[in-house]
């Protein structure tokens, strides 16, 4: 077992645009999952957004990644998939919405050209359905996979000696992820389903 001084340090990331319907989906993600649980020290929350090589620094910090996000796999709408360690790069080439967007995969690679790239990586990728409905909110078949992407991440940090622990009570408004009407119960009570 780990002691306090050589705990593995863990980053939990979404990633994604909320603003594009399903391709917010690893935001959403991190978002809920910060509302239902707590955990240790060791465990980074973070809602990368659409940050791109702003993220090589937590990256960095790093000895295993979890990270959220919508993936093209080529499945069927809503289909998760997990992928580890040497897999995550070859499918993190999802469509960019522009051409300012760096994707995934880019960070990834600067992280390792650093010599930086967290030793344990997991993509928790769900297939999107829409990617183009500017505003929108999710997708029915992406919005019920919030619930097991999140499930699989609890079970990655169990695995990884960092377990999450439901919370007790509920997360005050003021202490949310995201804010000022931009969290999913806000956003989506504002959008035509």
């Amino acid at each position: 077992m780990l002691s306090p001084e050589n705990k593995k340090r863990i980053l939990v990331l979404g990633v994604g645009n909320i603003l594009w319907a399903d391709e917010g989906f690893g935001v959403r993600v991190v978002e809920e999952f910060y509302r239902r649980y707590t955990i240790d020290d060791n465990v980074s929350i973070l809602d990368g957004g659409t940050q791109g090589l702003y993220l090589v620094s937590f990256l960095e910090q790093a000895d295993c990644l979890i990270v959220f996000d919508a993936v093209d796999y080529g499945l069927s709408p809503g289909q998760l998939k997990l992928v580890r360690d040497d897999e995550v790069p070859k499918f993190t080439a999802a469509k960019k919405l522009s051409l300012h967007q760096t994707g995934f995969q880019e960070v990834l690679s600067a992280a390792d050209l650093l010599g930086r790239c967290p030793r344990e990586l997991a993509l928790i990728g769900c297939q999107p359905l829409d990617l183009e409905h500017w505003g929108g909110p999710l997708t029915a078949p992406v919005r019920v996979q919030i619930t097991p992407a999140i499930e699989l991440a609890c079970n990655l940090l169990a695995q990884w000696g960092a377990p999450a622990r439901p919370r007790a009570a509920p997360l005050p408004a003021s202490e949310r992820l995201l804010g000022n009407n931009i969290d999913h119960v806000n956003y989506e009570r504002a959008q035509p389903i």
